[in-house]
């Protein structure tokens, strides 16, 4: 059985990753603050390389591969941040990457996979299990497969962003977290539990997509349908073995936010923060926002997780609550 990962791990994921991985701005914003009455504090991933924090993870999973793995290449299957994490950091290292993807991926996810030199896979995310086309595709080609989150090194990888904000700035009350598949929240967890022990670390979740909270509800893995959301990063079915454990272990809990909110969250971002964040990486300023009430007065981190959206997309949802 995998090891779960240690805030250890995390710490030396980010001497690895250091040069490869940008360190993403901590933003504030006088506006929020004053309208959350909170001091709100937005790790910008969508600063990050590929314009997500996933490039963290699959950096350090690539850097711990031994030479005789590498020649073989490496296969993930993602919606489009991890896809790209992959491929750009599997270009890094000079080795292949292979990615499966869904075919209604969004356009501009799939096109910067192909831009790091991938080679691309499609399959149908309603009708088809993505996990065993990759594993199959990794078994006949000997490469290694780097799952989106359920992997220790993916997970200390993300870890690197709440440790950088952390260090930005010192203890903080609350951490909102985006959950997809659990690996960015889990990291993050672990970190602040190791350097900023009271602080109540939140998962959020597209409204229909919550199976996390269903399963920290229930006490074991509960696997949903693909849920319909505009939070793409976030249509995962289940948590992993990994995950879980640790979600279970560190999350105060999970609350959910609807896709219009979403997409309010989007607009205001844009228009008070001069920013652009895709659907995903807006839950957590989303939920942030929405319980600003419960932190009246305290210190509250959020993990802007990824800013990748085509333009056009961001112009017609912003259409819709125009």
């Amino acid at each position: 059985m995998t090891s779960l990962p240690t805030f250890s791990d995390i710490v030396t994921a980010a001497t690895r990753i250091k040069d490869r991985a940008h360190r993403t701005p901590v933003l504030t914003s006088r506006f929020l603050n004053e309208t959350t009455g909170t001091s709100l504090f937005l790790k910008a991933e969508n600063f990050q390389r590929v314009g997500a924090f996933k490039f963290r993870g699959a950096t350090n999973a690539i850097a711990t591969l031994p030479a005789e793995k590498r020649q073989c290449g490496v296969v993930a299957f993602s919606s489009g941040n991890h896809a790209q994490a992959v491929a750009a950091a599997a270009k890094d290292a000079g080795i292949p990457a292979i990615i499966v993807m869904p075919e209604d991926a969004p356009g501009m996810k799939l096109a910067a996979t192909r831009g790091y030199g991938a080679e691309i896979v499609i399959y149908d995310r309603y009708t088809q299990d993505r996990q065993a086309i990759a594993a199959r595709i990794a078994e006949e080609r000997g490469a290694t497969l780097l799952p989106p989150f359920n992997h220790p090194d993916i997970i200390a990888g993300q870890g690197t962003a709440a440790l950088e904000l952390f260090e930005r700035t010192g203890p903080l009350d609350a951490l909102f977290v985006p959950v997809g598949g659990g690996g960015l929240a889990s990291g993050c967890a672990l970190v602040a539990a190791a350097v900023s022990p009271g602080c109540a670390v939140i998962g959020v979740e597209p409204a229909a997509g919550d199976d996390a909270r269903r399963s920290l509800a229930a006490g074991r893995i509960v696997s949903i349908d693909v849920p319909r959301t505009i939070a793409d990063g976030a249509q995962t079915t289940a948590l992993g073995s990994l995950t879980f454990p640790l979600l279970q272990k560190y999350l105060r809990r999970i609350v959910t936010v609807e896709d219009n909110a979403l997409v309010e969250t989007m607009r205001l971002l844009a228009e008070r923060m001069k920013i652009v964040v895709e659907p995903t990486g807006c839950l957590g300023v989303a939920a942030a926002l929405a319980h600003a009430a419960e932190w009246k007065g305290k210190k509250i981190g959020v993990i802007v997780s990824g800013g990748n959206i085509d333009m056009a997309r961001f112009a017609a949802l912003l259409g819709q609550c125009a």
